[in-house]
């Protein structure tokens, strides 16, 4: 089994996106608290003294919101608020962090090819009625 410096490589697929949150003021990453975002699993990982690892399967989001405040917008910084099926956190919010836009647009493409991969697609479309044609052709 393959492995890199953050663990098994095959489980989570390969390291795209490792990024620190940061303070607001001027985008110091000082916080330590660390994002890395698998093909397969978003780890959270906190702390200085004592390590803290949260993982949440890619399959798990279901939306993602991605907000800029003004000072955000200044310093060149992104939240990222991760909603998910997991019972342990509902709501995961990857603050001040630099490239915000495609760490969401990452996570929205691979969270929907991991949910057809495992076959636990779970979409609402209320008023669809077999025979409605979804490419508009």
């Amino acid at each position: 089994m393959a492995e890199n410096k953050y663990g098994s490589v095959t489980k989570k697929g390969e390291l795209h996106y490792e990024e620190p949150a940061r303070l607001l003021f001027f985008g110091l990453p000082w916080t330590f608290r660390k994002f890395l975002v698998y093909d397969n699993d978003l780890v959270i990982r906190a702390g200085f003294f004592n390590l803290k690892e949260d993982d949440c399967y890619m399959y798990r989001i279901t939306d993602v919101r991605l907000n800029r405040s003004l000072m955000q917008r200044i310093f060149g910084l992104s939240t990222i608020t991760l909603y998910t099926s997991d019972s342990s956190d509902h709501t995961i919010d990857m603050k001040n962090i630099r490239r915000g836009v495609e760490i969401k647009d990452f996570i929205v493409e691979n969270a929907e090819r991991c949910r057809m991969m495992r076959r636990t697609v779970n979409m609402q479309n209320i008023g669809y009625e077999m025979g409605d044609d979804l490419q508009g052709d």
